[in-house]
Order: C-alpha cells, then sequence, then structure tokens
C-alpha cells in the first residue's frame, strides 16, 4: 500500500487526455503487462545487488569490543574525545598494548561470521518474524473486508490483497499502484464508484496510522537519535539532509491528508470546484483534466461514506494500525534473532523503540524511490538507519533477510495467482457504474 499522493500522481495522463472523459480502469491487457513476470526480474536483482554488495562492504569492518574473560586482549581504551563514552568503532580510542594486557580485542567480519551462534532464542524470533508478516497480511485482508462491508470472503480477500501488494511491488513507490488497485477490486464484483472509494480510504488510514504513531514515537523518544544517515537532498534548488527530508515528507503528507479528509467528509463539490479554478492558471491548465478525475472521484467517496457507523471506522482504523504495526516490528524480531547470543547487547525496551521509530524516518526515504519496490534504496536505507543494532558485519544479510520476509514473496504469489484470477473474474466483468 503507499501513501496517498502517491493515488493522485497516478490518476490519469496528461500527455494522453485531450477532452473531459469519465476515468475508465486500466484494460486487462495493460494490466497483465504492467504486472508480467518479466517485471520481477529488475526488482530481484536491485534488492539482491545491493544487499550483496553490503556484504561486500561488511568484509573488512572493524569493532573493537571487551574481551572475554580468559580471552587475550591486546587494547585497551584511552578516551581520546573525552566524551567518557567508549567508541567501538574509532581507532584514536584505542591504543595497542603488548603481551595481552588489554581489555579490548578488534573483531572482523570474519570472525562474527565464525563465532555465530544460532540458537534456540534465535530460531524463536525469526518465527515471530514469520509471524509478524502473517498478521499483517490477515489485519488487511479484514480491512478490505470491513471496506467492503464482508462482500469479499476471506478467500477473495486473500487474493485482492496479495495482487495489491504484487502491484506495489513492481511500480516504483512515489508511483505506487491506485490505478491497478482499482481494477482488482472493481474485478472481484465490487462497483467502480466503491472500488475508487475503497482505494482512497484505504490510502487516507494508512496515512492516518503514519501521522499518529510519529507523534507518538517523538513524544517517547525524542529526535535526538532518530537521523543516524548522513545523505542529502536537493529541494527547489536547497539542499537537505536527512532530518530535513523527513520533515518536509512529513508536513507534506500531514497537509495532503488533512485536506483530503476535509474534502471527502464536509465539502467534496467545493473541493473539486476550487480545484478546477486553480488549474485554471495558464502554467496548470495542462493538469485540469486529471484534476476533474480526482474531484469526481472525491464526490463518490464521500457518497459511498456517508453514514458509515463508528464501528466501521473504528474496525477499519483498528486494522490498519495492526497491519502497519505489525510490518515495522518484523525488522525487530530480525534484528533480536542474530542479536542473541552473538555479541550484540540491546539495551531493553529504549532500542527496541528507537528501531522501530527509526523504521517510520526510513519509510519516507524510501518513499521518494524511483525503483520498483524501492529495491536497492530498502537495503541501503536498512544499513544506514539500524548498522549499529546488528552484530558486525551482519547489516548486508540482515537486510536482504528482510527484504526476502517482507518483499520479495508479493512478487512470487503475485506472480502466481494472477493468470487464474483472470480466468475465474472473467464472469463478474459487467459494465460498472457509480
Amino acid at each position: 500500500m503507499r501513501f496517498t499522493f502517491a493515488y493522485f500522481c497516478e490518476v490519469g495522463d496528461e500527455t494522453k487526455i485531450r477532452k473531459p472523459q469519465r476515468y475508465l480502469l486500466p484494460e486487462e491487457n495493460d494490466i497483465v503487462k504492467k504486472l508480467s513476470v518479466r517485471k520481477i526480474i529488475l526488482p530481484v536483482l536491485l534488492g539482491i545487488g545491493v544487499a550483496a554488495l553490503l556484504l561486500y562492504l561488511n568484509l573488512n569492518d572493524t569493532r573493537y569490543e571487551e574481551a572475554l574473560d580468559g580471552s587475550c586482549a591486546n587494547y585497551v581504551w584511552q578516551d581520546a574525545n573525552g566524551n567518557k563514552i567508549p567508541d567501538y568503532s574509532d581507532d584514536a580510542e584505542f591504543t595497542l598494548v603488548p603481551d595481552c594486557e588489554g581489555d579490548y580485542v578488534l573483531r572482523t567480519y570474519r570472525d562474527t561470521l565464525r563465532d555465530i551462534q544460532w540458537t534456540w532464542a534465535s530460531t524463536f524470533w525469526l518465527f515471530m518474524a514469520l509471524l509478524a508478516m502473517a498478521v499483517r497480511d490477515l489485519a488487511y485482508m479484514y480491512r478490505i473486508r470491513v471496506l467492503t462491508d464482508k462482500v469479499l470472503s476471506w478467500m477473495q480477500s486473500f487474493k485482492v490483497i496479495m495482487l495489491w501488494e504484487f502491484a506495489s511491488a513492481l511500480t516504483p513507490s512515489i508511483v505506487g499502484g491506485s490505478g491497478i488497485a482499482m481494477f482488482i477490486v472493481n474485478r472481484e464484483g465490487i462497483k467502480l464508484g466503491k472500488s475508487t472509494a475503497i482505494v482512497l480510504v484505504s490510502a487516507l488510514l494508512d496515512e492516518m496510522f503514519y501521522i499518529l504513531t510519529v507523534i507518538l514515537v517523538l513524544i517517547a523518544v525524542g529526535t535526538g537519535d532518530l537521523f543516524p544517515v548522513g545523505m542529502e537532498k536537493t529541494l527547489f534548488g536547497t539542499t537537505y539532509g536527512t532530518q530535513g527530508i523527513f520533515w518536509i515528507g512529513y508536513f507534506f503528507i500531514v497537509i495532503l491528508t488533512t485536506t483530503i479528509l476535509l474534502a471527502i467528509f464536509s465539502v467534496p463539490r467545493g473541493f473539486k470546484y476550487l480545484l478546477l479554478q486553480i488549474f485554471r492558471l495558464p502554467f496548470l491548465k495542462r493538469w485540469r483534466y486529471n484534476v476533474i478525475q480526482v474531484g469526481d472521484d472525491i464526490i463518490t467517496t464521500s457518497k459511498e461514506l456517508k453514514g458509515k457507523p463508528f464501528k466501521y471506522w473504528l474496525q477499519a482504523f483498528g486494522a490498519t494500525y495492526a497491519s502497519w504495526s505489525a510490518r515495522y516490528i518484523v525488522v525487530n524480531f530480525l534484528i533480536l534473532a542474530f542479536a542473541s547470543g552473538n555479541g550484540q547487547l540491546l539495551e531493553g525496551w529504549g532500542d527496541q523503540l528507537l528501531i522501530f521509530a527509526r523504521q517510520l524516518v526510513m519509510w519516507v526515504i524510501m518513499l521518494i524511490s524511483p525503483t520498483p519496490g524501492s529495491s536497492g534504496v530498502a537495503e541501503f536505507a536498512f544499513s544506514g538507519f539500524l548498522k549499529e543494532f546488528t552484530p558486525l558485519g551482519l547489516v548486508g544479510a540482515l537486510a536482504l533477510l528482510w527484504r526476502l520476509i517482507s518483499y520479495y514473496p508479493y512478487l512470487f504469489i503475485g506472480a502466481i495467482i494472477l493468470p487464474r484470477w483472470l480466468r475465474d473474474t472473467a464472469s463478474k466483468q459487467k459494465p460498472s457504474k457509480n
């Protein structure tokens, strides 16, 4: 599922539209082309390639560690920067001494690989990571059932969610797969107007989770440790660091989500009229017909949602919170699986919350990725944001395992489901009206 603005990026095509028209769902042939098995190759190669590069770069990484009792240690800590805290990756902090008279050893990636211990705790946390992914998908399936007023069965919901995720995995994060999502929901027999409303409301619920969770996380952990990566991006002639990129993305999401919520639940026709007036301006006129469609979708969504009870929204938002929380906590479980018994100490709930919080920042960075499903960018972001919590040299392996659990399955499940699903749902394809 993608952020709200991806939905608006995808509606219409100013290079093809020359006159007002009703928005038509993509034809089946277009969908098959967009979701072809050949398109799986690029994200898979990008993801595995970047993970392999990370493994190579980690090969000679070193870190000073306190020596175990009885082992030979040739380094002593000298607090070169005077902060009274050992910086285990800084050579200036440690001095070589003879005859095993030190307290610290210098370890490499090879040493870590040799000493990895796979324990019952590791197996348990890996199982918990897989269970979290199952919870994520079950929560999404429950949400789609709620949003369709239980019209879709559990099996239909499974296919819809798998294909929705498949579409998102094959499209750049900044674009999303909303047009294809409408096609998927509509093809299951849901009328076009309601399909439009379901896709838009799903995006808004995702945004609301993100907005609220960032506030809660900031209250809990603050901003001091949230931005470890020194990446930069230039926007409108100004260069921003990681923190700047995050806040620009966050406030853009807040403003857009608030605007769409007000438009749907307060003044849908007024919102469409305002958009049309704004896009009369000469330099915006080329997108005018796209905006007509956005306005129509807002009005359609407003009609579909009118009179929905509080229970409907509570169930939908509860499912959204469960799904996204499970998605993020997968990383926590994976790190626990490898940190347990492998020389990496996590300081209780504080580190766990920080790992969760940094993923919220990572998500904005992944959102601006031009690659399908953020392939390549996601693996580098994982390395930059979570390296300090992983055993020495294993960040590349963990990044790959994370994507193997949370991303690649949708590529292959979707590719398997799609052909038969197109045949099975062909009988439901009748002219749909709002």
